[in-house]
């Protein structure tokens, strides 16, 4: 019987790495799910990402522990307040405080890392380039170029004996796209949290740009959002 195919997920325990998962999972690999205790305020999520890795049944749920609160320079991490109650086009217009520096590449890199120890060529990440936040590492170009450093800078992948694919699948979706698409694979999103800031008890605020754009998916899926909102 020919050994399973691996796949190294990042999961935030959000609606787009959940969805992420559910793709990998379809798609015949083997889960390895990766998260991060970074300093966020909103640590609550690596609650969520449990759940959703004992769901989908992965073989690993790895935390990593980083202290990006020393470096600071983002609502998530530092002691600046989170945006509220935001127009779309008010999202639109730059990028927005909750910028963590470099995340997806220090997200990323771990994940490369992991990778190259399972010998899994496959890396599932689960940004989109629609209904975003205005973030410069969840774009198209940034996924290709970080893909063709990762071949140029690991061992195995020099010694030819593993190519890694860095698998952006929700990147060309909509917010409401991804939602039906998980429906399809059979997602809970009531296991799932969004929240950049939520209150002491972990619920989600409703106003921070994520709760807005998580509402929007699936008013436009046409769902109803399990999300328990304090407003």
């Amino acid at each position: 019987m020919a050994e399973k195919k691996k796949a190294v997920v990042l999961s935030s325990g959000g609606i787009d790495s959940t969805t992420a998962m559910a793709i990998a999972k379809a798609a015949g690999y083997e889960i390895y799910s990766l998260s991060f205790k970074y300093g966020q305020r909103h640590v609550v999520e690596l609650e969520a990402a449990a759940l959703v890795a004992k769901a989908f049944g992965a073989k690993e749920h790895l935390i990593i522990d980083l202290d990006l609160g020393k470096i600071g320079g983002s609502a998530l991490t530092d002691d600046i307040a989170v945006p509220k109650a935001r127009t779309e086009k008010e999202m639109q217009k730059g990028i927005p405080v909750t910028y963590v520096p470099a995340r997806n590449t220090i997200f990323l890199s771990y994940a490369l890392a992991w990778a190259e120890r399972l010998e899994a060529q496959d890396i599932f990440i689960g940004v989109t380039a629609i209904d975003y936040s205005g973030y410069p590492d969840c774009r198209p170009e940034y996924i290709k170029a970080f893909e063709r450093m990762a071949n140029l800078g690991l061992k195995a992948a020099v010694e030819g004996k593993m190519k890694i694919r860095i698998h952006a699948p929700l990147i060309k979706m909509t917010k409401g796209e991804i939602i039906c698409r998980g429906m399809e694979l059979g997602v809970d999103y009531g296991l799932t949290h969004s929240c950049y800031d939520p209150s002491p008890n972990g619920q989600a605020c409703g106003e921070c740009d994520s709760c807005l754009l998580r509402k929007k998916g699936f008013q436009e899926a046409g769902l109803a959002d399990p999300t328990v909102y304090v407003s």
